[in-house]
């Protein structure tokens, strides 16, 4: 009896010996994120973003998409370990305990279908066209073509940044509207008149899209009108997995990853 309470004793010793002096990497591959992702910053560049950091770490992500406002929402009631947004949280979830932790500057890039012959719309062109104002391209030396106004869902991060800097708050019209941000891509690639707005980083190579200048100024410059902060947030300070996928987004290879697509790191 106690030689086999021995050999017990061993084994237990044995397999705690193992699992303290094992490296993290194998720790790390039995670890998993939940994130719930705001649908613009996932096509801008998480499908990329989160490949590279799970080979990085051995972290899998268990991914969930929707409106900035879902995100967090999601988070609050404890259904992820982090969210991205990319509108700016609310001064009462800081009140809350809850931290916003800025990763890029995205610009906001305004879309038309490929065929449209317009290449640079102005500030107030654009409000004028978004207000009802102008409703015919030929009124902006266009061709004689009804504008059709595409706008994503109004709880979207999208409309409400669009809303703040390019609108004034003035009211937005519109002809169809989609659920989530990023379904305005194929309305623009369907409808010849068609213009809206999304994450620079989502229509990178897509071809049925132009994007227009503001003001002369491309997306791709500093100086662009028209930009919007991508950020994450966790419930109090980020710990366990949601801090190593910040380390990762903050780390030269993140910011890599963020410059690729056409946006700033603020990190």
């Amino acid at each position: 009896m106690r030689r086999t309470s021995i050999v017990v004793f061993m084994v237990v010793a044995t397999i705690l010996i193992s699992w303290l002096i094992m490296p993290d990497t194998m720790l790390n591959a039995e670890e998993k994120l939940k994130y719930c992702c705001s649908a613009q910053v996932f096509e801008a560049f998480e499908t990329e973003r989160l490949d590279a950091f799970t080979k990085a770490t051995g972290i899998k992500v268990d991914l969930y998409i929707a409106s900035s406002a879902i995100c967090v929402n999601r988070l609050m009631n404890s259904f992820c370990d982090i969210a991205s947004t990319a509108r700016r949280l609310h001064y009462s979830h800081k009140e809350m305990g809850y931290m916003e932790i800025p990763c890029c500057r995205d610009p906001l890039a305004v879309i038309t279908n490929a065929k449209s012959n317009i290449s640079t719309l102005s500030k107030k062109q654009l409000r004028e066209i978004f207000a009802g104002d102008i409703t015919n391209w030929n009124q902006l030396m266009g061709p004689d073509q009804p504008i059709v106004l595409v706008i994503p869902g109004k709880d979207t991060g999208a409309y409400k940044n669009f809303h703040r800097f390019a609108m004034r708050h003035k009211d937005i019209r519109y002809d169809f509207m989609t659920y989530k941000s990023t379904m305005v891509m194929k309305a623009v690639e369907c409808f010849p008149g068609a213009i809206s707005f999304i994450t620079k980083g989502a229509v990178l190579k897509l071809k049925a899209i132009k994007v227009i200048k503001i003001d002369g100024i491309p997306p791709t410059h500093k100086d662009y009108p028209l930009s919007q902060v991508f950020s994450f947030v966790t419930k109090g300070k980020p710990v366990g997995p949601a801090k190593a996928f910040i380390n990762f987004v903050s780390s030269n290879k993140g910011k890599d990853i963020i410059k690729k697509r056409g946006m700033f790191p603020v990190q």
